[in-house]
């Protein structure tokens, strides 16, 4: 039993790292890394009191349960340095080389993100995360350690936010960790979530527990030496150990409607042997004497968990006729089921250990593949969160080939999931499907260890529309759409030849001056496109204006006019009555636009723009698109009724301080929607550009002030784009 968190020193985090890292070179990076974060985080402290130290020293423990390498280690040490303490990652790198660099880099942008499903702007980054997993899975790992300590201080915050972070660990994070196959964090973490989000059902099923245990213990105890003497009967060395049954494990089956006496797998025994082989006599033997209970084996030797677990589960009448549930497995399988991919921190092996577990990973983990194709979609990053909690992280089926290879996917997919899982082509081919060597239909939902054959044709005008309205996966349909993307695209360059052709008559320009190799050039060159062909796409599409086209044909001299009234009017918001808006004396049906450029707001002093063609746009009196007009400049005024209107602020902010969230809670909680925002860095410093929706210019102004008296703000000011 470990000593309380608080008491923890390195030198007994050093002890437990020397049972199994013998090297003095990396024992004494370890040592470095250490002195290095405790001169950094001196004078910091917890909300729970003990000094800062303390949470990284922890966090290094927990990975040594998993005999983590000494880079990863290290990095645990050092995961808080950069964000708490101001370090740069140069410096990390430096001192520490790249790897380590790379790890504490890894951690430091995962602990800036949160998984919240509140807002748009409060998801925004969380892709970075999970496509993060696929750079280097030990980030991941140290993520998990590091969630599991700050679960074991949870007790320090607020009951809501002690429910939010439980909610959210267990929402992601654990079965993140149960895909890694560490199931010794797993387990913690669950059960650290069950006891702020349920603390009744917890605290009720720890009493219970209790109360019964002594009696389990003698039952199990009574069991054990029943079955240890029949395998020495027959010659079997092996070792075994009861097992207790997981808290959350208890919470979910009573959840599911039973009572706690139906439970019985309380009672349970794991039995560990040297060699495949045995394991399966020792099934074998266990059975010849202890009557089976129907429909409880499993075999995961034969056929493993995605996640590398492999071992023989059955249940069986024991002692007094009680249901005993067994694990048998080797002792190289144990390690496995206990560690995960982390197993391979166990043993030396040739390469890198990176190396090795990244290609475990990618080999053995589906998960992560599926991260992958899902970072490569355009969805929004609220669908993109939430395709990989529906897709990758909850129940899963696997799914068999005629050649018996297993495809894993979320619960209700069906056939054309399958096919796309397996390949675009034969997703995009398919004709039929065979479940169990009977015909289906393309809808039907699939079930776990179903055995599927896809039938395809070659001549297949390809996938239907309908697929799109059952179809489970992200994959599945953002392949769909790509493909009637694709079949679009030839509809949209015939359109964009025809839209072009009809502007070049309507400016009267000849259609050989302009098609001429070096005018072409010239445009391709000034709209930043590869080819007239993609110029033909962007105007079928939408991307792109014929006025656009033509006037980055015309001289520029000639085209003065035409290029302000572009970026004035670019992306303006039209208002269809103006008397509901702008009020313009002796006009009446004119179309009015308030310009983009300095997006005018109610407050403003405004002037109005006659532009050929386009009506009226609206601008701020300040604009430098009107300051040198003096012609076709038109006095124009705001009518009583507003409707909230774009405007776009410039935040400077401190870097260190990591501000975007208080911003935008800032705007938001005031009820000011927020349209877009963008963050550059500069140095020490990040520039947020935000564009808001405000009724007028005093809650502008009022809002600009609030978000200035943040700590860490330097300045906020109004732009013109």
């Amino acid at each position: 039993m470990r000593k309380h968190m608080k008491d923890l020193t390195f030198d007994e985090l050093n002890e437990k790292i020397q049972t199994y890292i013998t090297d003095k070179e990396e024992l004494s990076i370890v040592k470095d890394a250490y002195e290095f974060a405790n001169e950094k985080h001196f004078g910091q402290k917890r909300l729970s009191g003990e000094d800062y130290i303390v949470h990284p020293l922890n966090v290094a423990y927990i990975l040594t349960r998993i005999k983590a390498d000494f880079e990863t280690l290290s990095a645990a040490l050092l995961h808080d340095v950069v964000e708490d303490c101001n370090v740069k990652i140069d410096e990390i790198k430096k001192q520490f080389g790249p790897s380590i660099a790379f790890l504490v880099d890894g951690v430091t942008k995962i602990s800036k993100l949160n998984f919240s499903r509140d807002n748009e702007s409060t998801i925004n980054n969380q892709r970075k995360i999970l496509v993060g997993l696929s750079e280097d899975v030990r980030v991941i790992i140290i993520k998990l350690a590091d969630r599991l300590n700050n679960m074991q201080t949870l007790y320090v915050h607020s009951e809501a936010k002690q429910k939010r972070i439980a909610r959210e660990t267990l929402d992601i994070l654990t079965p993140i960790a149960g895909r890694l196959g560490i199931n010794s964090i797993k387990q913690d973490l669950e059960e650290l979530c069950l006891r702020y989000l349920k603390p009744d059902e917890y605290y009720d099923i720890v009493e219970k527990l209790n109360a019964s245990k002594t009696e389990r213990d003698n039952s199990v105890a009574q069991m054990i030496e029943s079955v240890s003497d029949l395998l020495n009967t027959h010659g079997i060395k092996h070792k075994i150990k009861g097992r207790s049954k997981s808290i959350y494990s208890i919470y979910k089956k009573l959840a599911k409607g039973k009572r706690f006496s139906d439970i019985y797998d309380l009672l349970a025994l794991r039995i560990y042997v040297e060699t495949e082989q045995e394991c399966y006599q020792v099934l074998g033997i266990i059975h010849s004497k202890y009557r089976p209970k129907p429909k409880r084996f499993k075999d995961y030797i034969a056929m493993p968990k995605t996640n590398m677990y492999q071992s023989l589960h059955t249940t069986v009448f024991g002692v007094d006729g009680l249901l005993f549930e067994i694990q048998i497995r080797t002792f190289e399988m144990d390690r496995v089921a206990e560690y995960g991919i982390a197993s391979h921190w166990s043993y030396k092996e040739k390469g890198s250990i990176k190396t090795v577990m990244q290609n475990e990973m990618e080999q053995k983990l589906q998960f992560f593949r599926s991260i992958m194709d899902l970072k490569n979609t355009e969805e929004t990053a609220e669908e993109f969160v939430n395709s990989v909690k529906e897709d990758v992280l909850q129940n899963t089926i696997y799914i068999f080939t005629p050649l018996g290879d297993v495809v894993e996917l979320p619960n209700g997919s069906t056939p054309i999931d399958f096919a796309y899982k397996v390949h675009t082509d034969v997703g995009n081919k398919t004709t039929g499907a065979l479940v169990n060597s009977h015909i289906v239909p393309l809808d039907y939902k699939l079930e776990n260890e179903d055995v599927v054959k896809i039938i395809t044709n070659n001549n297949s005008e390809g996938p239907s529309r309908e697929w799109l309205n059952f179809v489970q996966t992200t994959q599945a349909k953002n392949k769909i759409k790509n493909f009637f993307n694709q079949t679009n695209r030839e509809e949209y360059l015939r359109k964009g030849e025809e839209l072009l052709s009809r502007e070049l008559k309507k400016r009267k320009i000849n259609s050989n001056d302009f098609f001429d190799d070096e005018s072409i050039n010239r445009v391709v060159t000034d709209l930043k496109v590869g080819s007239l062909r993609e110029i033909y796409f962007n105007l079928g599409s939408g991307k792109l204006s014929a006025s656009t086209v033509i006037n980055s044909y015309l001289p520029k001299e000639e085209n003065k006019e035409s290029l302000i009234l572009e970026k004035a009017t670019k992306g303006s918001n039209r208002v269809s009555d103006n008397k509901s808006l702008i009020s313009i004396d002796g006009t009446d049906d004119i179309k009015v636009n308030l310009a983009s450029c300095c997006k005018p707001i109610p407050g403003d002093r405004i002037v109005g723009y006659i532009t050929k063609g386009y009506g009226i746009t609206v601008h701020r009196m300040v604009c430098p698109n009107v300051a040198d007009l003096d012609e076709r400049l038109i006095e124009v005024k705001w009518n009583e009724v507003y409707d909230k209107l774009p405007t776009t602020i410039m935040i400077r902010v401190n870097s260190s301080k990591n501000l975007l969230i208080d911003v935008v809670s800032k705007v938001t909680n005031q009820e000011i929607p927020v349209k877009r925002f963008s963050i550059t860095h500069i140095k020490d410093e990040d520039m947020i550009k935000m564009t808001i929706l405000v009724n007028n210019k005093e809650k502008l102004l009022k809002i600009m002030n609030d978000i200035k008296m943040l700590d860490g703000v330097l300045e906020v000011v109004r732009v013109i784009n």
